[in-house]
């Protein structure tokens, strides 16, 4: 394994990672690793790098959009309205007890924000650089540590679509899962079905939220200073800012979000949804169109860190599965060589952990490793159950704690907006910690037990 293109590849991104090395130019230097260890030679490496960017550039094209519409709505004010109310609220508060109440609540509620954006109102990270940056201020005079943060919004990004059927769950049980298990299984007498794939996922991500609570009650609990490198807004300041905001332009966001999300749900596009939103807030007067290129530029700033990283790893992607590396890595496990039922349940969740973590999307694992994982599993007797965990689970893991992921970068993207929280040891190493260790802990005594 340790030989394995894919698996030295992935060990040098993270290392880069850790050495604070940009996350793009990690990818490329890895996406070079990859290919050359792999023997394909460096012009062909470059060229399945080069071939696979145009895999990230509809995603790229989604957040710049969301970035627009994001620095929309807070033009409009309505953001800056839920600042002044939490800050009249602490001063009203300002005991310690009352403010560690007030702390939890916010985390709590935040969590909730979270596993909205994936079916409730499914638009994914989009919220995060709505809602966190006008907070950034009130989580200073908190003292909360960011880490806590990141850990609570990368929760409801990820442990949501492994539980629940509904929006991006849905697309991940039931369009993916689901159809891949039965597609293999049909010749091999396993099928499954929703009801089962969330039953299977229950005790992994019941460990995903005790990595939560351990986050925010144990490992981040204490509180954290940040140095404050300009002031920050009072409640007067704010009071007098909002006071020039008018009643229809608060009205028009709400009805700009809703007709946004109704569009995206109808379309299966983001990027209509998001050009649906603009044109209402040009037409209430929240902004005119001539600024509309402003708009479109900050919006380009707030998400294009993202874009480009994502665009990365669709190029780092595609070099790994060029050189073949995922099928050796995935066959070596059917060689024989392993006899225990234990140990083989932990190397498939352990290569399943390494290849999304290197392609950075569970919901582009699945068809890799599903063809190989169900004969395997079958052939060491597992339940069929135990069976959908495992390759659920092995799917699942490495989404939290990838530094190409969108999951930590989503996060990251509202909490570095005043350039205070690192990607990797703020928002990547956190998320590793609390849920990759949990979800390989109980994701094998799920493969054990059931």
């Amino acid at each position: 394994m340790l030989t394995n293109p894919v698996v030295l590849s992935i060990i040098i991104l993270l290392v880069l990672s850790l050495l604070r090395i940009n996350v793009v130019i990690s990818l490329v230097i890895s996406a070079l690793a990859a290919g050359l260890l792999g023997n394909l030679g460096l012009s062909k490496t470059i060229e399945a790098f080069t071939g696979g960017l145009g895999g990230g550039a509809e995603v790229a094209m989604n957040y710049a959009m969301l970035g627009a519409f994001a620095v929309a709505i807070s033009k409009s004010g309505i953001t800056d309205l839920i600042a002044y109310k939490i800050i009249t609220k602490m001063n009203r508060t300002p005991s310690g007890h009352n403010l560690a109440i007030f702390k939890y609540v916010m985390l709590g509620v935040l969590v909730l924000f979270a596993i909205s954006s994936q079916n409730l109102i499914p638009v994914h990270i989009a919220f995060i650089p709505i809602v966190i940056p006008p907070l950034l201020a009130i989580f200073n005079r908190l003292k909360i540590d960011r880490r806590a943060v990141a850990c609570v919004l990368t929760f409801g990004l990820t442990a949501t679509y492994m539980l629940l059927p509904v929006g991006f769950g849905k697309i991940f049980i039931e369009s993916i899962l689901v159809k891949n298990i039965n597609q293999v299984g049909a010749s091999l007498g396993i099928s499954t079905n929703v009801a089962q794939v969330s039953l299977a996922m229950a005790l992994p991500v019941t460990g995903m939220i005790l990595g939560l609570l351990t986050a925010v009650f144990f490992s981040y609990r204490k509180p954290r200073e940040y140095a404050v490198t300009q002031a920050e807004p009072t409640a007067d300041e704010i009071k007098q800012h909002i006071a020039n905001i008018q009643p229809r332009q608060i009205y028009a966001s709400l009805f700009a979000i809703v007709a946004t999300f109704a569009t995206q749900l109808v379309t299966s596009s983001t990027i209509i949804g998001g050009l649906v939103g603009l044109f209402i807030f040009a037409i209430a007067g929240v902004f005119h169109l001539k600024e509309s290129n402003d708009i479109f530029q900050q919006g380009l700033r707030l998400m294009a860190m993202i874009g480009f990283v994502m665009i990365a790893a669709s190029g780092f992607a595609n070099v790994i599965n060029t050189t073949t590396g995922v099928t050796e890595l995935v066959d070596s496990l059917s060689n024989g060589v392993v006899q225990s039922r234990g140990v083989a349940a932990f190397l498939m969740l352990l290569v399943g952990l390494l290849i999304t973590m290197g392609i950075g999307s569970s919901f582009s694992t699945v068809p890799i490793i599903t063809s190989i994982y169900i004969p395997l599993c079958l052939s060491f007797g597992f339940s069929p159950l135990a069976t959908i965990s495992i390759v659920g689970v092995a799917a699942a893991l490495g989404d939290a704690g990838s530094p190409a992921s969108d999951s930590t970068l989503g996060p990251t993207s509202g909490l570095n907006v005043d350039g205070k929280h690192d990607h990797i040891w703020d928002s990547v190493v956190p998320t590793f910690i609390h849920y990759n260790i949990p979800l390989l802990l109980f994701g094998w005594i799920a493969a054990m037990t059931l």
